[in-house]
């Protein structure tokens, strides 16, 4: 196994930080990273918001779920799907481009994670770590205002990153599923209530798979955050109906 996919093995969310500087050229190498990710046609349908205002992060904190260490990090960055930059630059050249759609949003989406994960994979590799904030979702026009976010511009993923505690780097990483059950050969296979029993029993240890599912799902699924959402994304895609 070479230091590559052993870093992918080991790496783990990190939500306590050291209070030690990442210095500029670790930041430019992580932020370089992400530009270099893949990326659909070439066109890097993503804009990264460098978060540096501590004003900001503190507003972060409340809009995203009240997560004090948003504020702590040293360095928070935020991915855009960005479907903006292409379609004012086709009208000013006048190439008559149609408005931007759903299809769009998720092409430039899926570009901006891709980019996301490259952060997440460069800054792993110079022992910084880092946690994915998916509540930058929520609040649409809290975030909208915050941000300056234009039309066809949507938060797509956000990450903090910093120097890991000691008790961070010990925490043990939570287990994933077995291979068996995310790999489906050739076509999507669908679970019987056996089998999906099977895949997430490990998780729920002593207290049972009935009472872990129905707590994990009062506790994610049927969450107010995930509720506001739902409600959030909603809003950004009334930008993209055609």
């Amino acid at each position: 196994m070479n230091d590559i996919i052993r870093q992918l093995f080991a790496r783990k969310s990190v939500r306590v930080f050291e209070e030690r500087t990442i210095s500029p050229a670790d930041k430019a190498l992580i932020l370089q990273a992400a530009c270099m990710a893949p990326t659909a046609g070439n066109r890097q349908l993503y804009t990264i918001i460098d978060v540096t205002d501590q004003t900001i992060k503190e507003a972060l904190v409340d809009t995203c779920d009240h997560q004090p260490f948003i504020a702590k990090a040293q360095m928070v960055l935020i991915f855009c799907a960005d479907c903006r930059k292409w379609y004012e630059g086709f009208k000013a050249a006048d190439a008559e481009p149609r408005k931007p759609g759903v299809g769009d949003l998720m092409i430039a989406v899926s570009d901006a994670t891709i980019a996301a994960q490259n952060a997440v994979t460069a800054a792993e590799s110079l022992g910084i770590g880092s946690c994915y904030i998916g509540d930058i979702m929520e609040n649409a026009e809290q975030q909208q205002a915050l941000l300056h976010l234009p039309d066809y511009v949507f938060p797509a993923a956000m990450l903090v990153f910093g120097y890991p505690t000691r008790q961070q780097q010990e925490r043990k990483k939570p287990g994933r599923v077995a291979m068996a059950h995310i790999v489906h050969e050739n076509a999507y296979r669908c679970m019987d209530e056996a089998e999906m029993q099977a895949m997430w029993s490990p998780h729920a240890g002593e207290k049972g798979y009935q009472a872990w599912m129905q707590a994990f799902c009062s506790r994610k699924y049927n969450a107010d955050f995930s509720r506001e959402r739902n409600r959030s994304v909603s809003v950004y895609l009334q930008q993209f109906k055609e």
